[in-house]
């Protein structure tokens, strides 16, 4: 059997790059004289990349993954052009295209329309080719009613959607994309990330940079893994994804447990919360796997009989944004009865829509039933923190009807 050549898009050999990040250089004449006869010549070194190599493929979608600081985008800029190697080589063979540095060019006195054919121009297209792609870019961007407004009344995220609805038509053998692409609201996400599925379909080469593992999952062929600058693994996605969260993920719930521990719960209106926990396949976790149902568990105790009660819970994420609000109260006929000595109540999560984020659970209590006025006597924040892992971009949504609710009274 004839074996097929393997033809090289991008060749990475023993990258080197340092920046030089000055120092205090003093306000004075005194102290900048000083300074010229230290060692240091006023400036450290950082070197985000040391001696990176690697090999990408013509048509594979290759996913470039790391932590923050780990030499991520500066390797993506080197291989864009816009950072020179300070050693080593970078080959590419084709026509590369960076989604990097999206809107260059812009400018804030000029209207969306105009902006659109400055910056097709900047990208090579003539006059002709950006009308005839005009309303497509109007229609990926979602901004109809905002072109003739000029640029510097735009948010910096319509701003970005309408670069990236540019940047798209540019045609390469070769497309470098980063993450922070997939702006704006869930629906323009995902209209994104329905762009990467198209360039894996097309037979393209990208590299796409991501802190997104199910993104590496779902669209990359083989992966590499950053850290303080040099390759720590290249893989299939699964490896590297997999690698990824075995190396970093227990970091997370280190995070929530060191934030966690530190919470000390209030006695409020006879009440004392004992303990909050997330249960997830039966394993009391802080981090939680995306889909998956999960059971928050809340126990606490009463020095006296309350006598008909609710409990709420809401779940926020790490922009402070409400995704989740449940209780006992209202929807349910079985209601609370707070009685004195120990009890528990779960709230069993059935559909985890939630996207991989940051999250905090308020919790409170109230006394008083569906027929009459509550008062509240217990109301915490951030009584316990946790986080969704494994999920590409997905919206928010306000969840009732899938959590059920289980109550445990008065046990001593």
């Amino acid at each position: 059997m004839k074996k097929v050549k393997t033809e090289t898009a991008i060749e990475v050999r023993n990258v080197f790059k340092t920046f030089k990040i000055p120092l205090d250089g003093g306000r004075n004449i005194k102290q900048r004289i000083v300074q010229i006869f230290k060692k240091n010549k006023g400036y450290r070194e950082f070197s985000p990349l040391n001696g990176i190599s690697f090999t990408i493929n013509k048509g594979e979608f290759f996913g470039i993954v790391g932590r923050n600081g780990s030499g991520k985008s500066t390797l993506l800029k080197t291989m864009a052009g816009i950072y020179s190697a300070d050693k080593g080589s970078i080959k590419v063979n084709g026509k590369l295209v960076p989604f990097i540095e999206l809107g260059v060019g812009f400018n804030g006195e000029l209207t969306g329309r105009e902006n659109v054919y400055l910056n097709g121009a900047l990208l090579g297209f003539s006059r002709d080719e950006i009308a005839n792609m005009y309303d497509e870019i109007v229609e990926f961007a979602e901004l109809h009613d905002f072109m003739e407004e000029q640029l510097k009344n735009y948010s910096s995220g319509m701003q970005v959607r309408l670069a990236f609805s540019i940047a798209i038509q540019a045609k390469g053998d070769i497309l470098l994309l980063d993450e922070v692409l997939a702006v704006g609201d869930s629906a323009f996400q995902q209209k994104c990330y329905d762009y990467f599925g198209k360039l894996k379909r097309s037979g393209r080469t990208v590299v796409l940079v991501t802190h997104n593992m199910t993104a590496v999952e779902q669209y990359c062929s083989k992966a590499l893994l950053l850290e303080n600058g040099k390759v720590l693994a290249i893989g299939t996605n699964i490896q590297i994804a997999e690698k990824y969260r075995e190396i970093f993920i227990p970091d997370a719930a280190k995070a929530n447990a060191t934030d966690n521990a530190k919470k000390v719960h209030r006695t409020q209106g006879g009440l004392k919360i004992e303990a909050v926990d997330i249960v997830q396949g039966d394993v009391s976790t802080t981090v939680l796997r995306a889909f998956e149902p999960f059971t928050i568990r809340v126990t606490f105790r009463s020095d006296k009989k309350i006598g008909p009660g609710a409990c709420g819970v809401n779940i926020v994420n790490s922009r402070n944004v409400l995704v989740l609000a449940t209780g006992t109260g209202g929807r349910y006929d079985d209601e609370l009865s707070i009685k004195e000595g120990l009890s528990s109540i779960e709230f069993i999560v059935k559909q985890n829509i939630f996207t991989e984020d940051n999250y905090s659970i308020n919790l409170a209590f109230a006394r008083g039933d569906k027929n009459s006025s509550q008062e509240l006597i217990y109301q915490e924040t951030e009584v316990i923190k946790f986080s969704i892992r494994g999920v590409v971009s997905r919206p928010h949504s306000l969840v009732h009807p899938e959590v059920d609710v289980a109550i445990y009274k008065g046990k001593t």
